[in-house]
């Protein structure tokens, strides 16, 4: 098993998972992930603000450079990445959504769909209808369950060493850690590795 941590705000996270995505196409055995969340920012708002203004006051006068910067990233490997459309939320309820999603094993097109949702369609992610027309979307049945584990979840992460500099981080049951979007290949290499080791060991 392979373990995908990321954020659903992060643009690298949505190009890593991507990446990621494909390579486990490729590989020649079947692939099981699962999905633990992570919150770069859990204090922001449900209300949400526009995700250029958010990136102007992180970056300052290098927020061009660092939106052209994911923008072509995302752009050659197929994404659309719209900073201007973007509403930055914070994302407990998407995390939520996808932890009941990935139990009925859609956890994958899940993932997809709320990226899309957010760098493409501007849509806002603390917003419980549009969470559930998402989920519809995606052919899921959602509730109200899961608030607890998924609170244990974010505290826990904070005792592992992950920061929003570390995501997407990809935990294969061999021990190898992937930090940061990385190739394609890398991707396909570490899972081959994963598959041929027989001492593979649970991850945390």
């Amino acid at each position: 098993m392979t373990a995908q941590r990321v954020d659903l705000v992060c643009a690298r996270c949505y190009i890593g998972f991507t990446r990621f995505r494909r390579a486990a196409h490729r590989h020649r055995g079947d692939v099981e992930l699962a999905f633990l969340p992570f919150q770069a920012a859990p204090d922001a708002s449900a209300a949400g603000e526009p995700l250029f203004e958010v990136h102007k006051r992180g970056f300052g006068e290098a927020t061009a450079r660092h939106i052209a910067s994911d923008t072509t990233l995302g752009a050659a490997d197929g994404l659309e990445l719209n900073f201007r459309r973007a509403v930055f939320t914070h994302t407990f309820d998407a995390h939520r959504l996808l932890a009941q999603t990935a139990v009925q094993g859609r956890g994958e097109p899940m993932t997809e769909r709320l990226f899309r949702a957010y760098f493409a369609d501007g849509l806002r992610l603390s917003g419980r209808p549009t969470l559930a027309r998402l989920a519809a979307e995606t052919g899921v049945v959602t509730g109200d369950t899961g608030t607890d584990e998924l609170r244990a979840e974010l505290a826990r992460v904070r005792t592992l060493g992950i920061d929003a500099d570390s995501i997407p981080v990809f935990r294969f049951r061999n021990g190898i850690v992937l930090r940061g979007e990385q190739s394609e290949e890398t991707y396909a290499a570490a899972l081959e590795e994963n598959h041929n080791d027989p001492n593979g060991r649970a991850f945390r």
